[in-house]
């Protein structure tokens, strides 16, 4: 029997451009972590609705979730930036944004994000949308960030909560797993966000900026 995302994934004809964004990463030996393709068309979605013109990006890996993110900028001069540790990671992404037609929109940051994270601040960028994917330690520092950098009313995802269930298993406590369990308590409880987690494939993690 089908579960629940295969049985939506079969309602969708398959995105072409996007599987050969995962081919690519294939192709290049780097990991198989894009964004599942359901949550790709909610990014897509939200940015629409929240008629974001300014996104942030925090993972850049082969460029599938940037692609994603751009789908949805509708304003003129709109601009993706986009914070990868590893410049191999960027040249493909940047490769495949250019396919997309998306290019001239996406300005990629190499290095740790934490860094770039705290130049953006320095420099008073501010933006509409956030979306998080990358190391897992990291989260809660990239939500506070995420916090300081937010347009009134901008919106925060973050992918992955689950970890594939470690973060439900009590047995498991590695470093990653416990920063994913505070950054889901901190998305939660966190008085300055309106916030809700939703369950299906591995997670995502949803706020308001108040």
């Amino acid at each position: 029997m089908l579960n629940q995302e295969e049985y939506s994934e079969l309602l969708y004809t398959e995105d072409e451009l996007l599987l050969q964004v995962k081919a690519a990463v294939t192709a290049e030996g780097m990991p198989q972590v894009s964004v599942e393709p359901g949550y790709g068309r909610l990014l897509t979605m939200l940015v629409k609705l929240s008629g974001a013109s300014r996104v942030l990006e925090i993972g850049a890996l082969g460029g599938y979730s940037g692609i994603c993110l751009c789908r949805g900028m509708e304003q003129p001069g709109g601009k993706l930036v986009s914070l990868e540790l590893k410049a191999e990671y960027a040249a493909l992404a940047r490769r495949n944004l250019e396919l997309a037609g998306y290019g001239s929109a996406v300005d990629y940051r190499i290095g740790p994000a934490i860094d770039s994270l705290a130049a953006l601040e320095t420099a008073g960028e501010r933006f509409d949308f956030f979306f998080i994917d990358a190391d897992k330690e990291n989260y809660p520092n990239y939500l506070e960030y995420a916090i300081k950098l937010a347009n009134p009313g901008a919106v925060i995802a973050g992918d992955n909560i689950f970890l594939r269930g470690r973060t439900l298993n009590t047995d498991r406590n590695g470093p990653a797993i416990q920063a994913m369990r505070h950054f889901n308590e901190q998305i939660a409880s966190d008085q300055r966000l309106i916030s809700t987690l939703l369950p299906a494939y591995d997670g995502l993690a949803l706020a308001v900026v108040k």
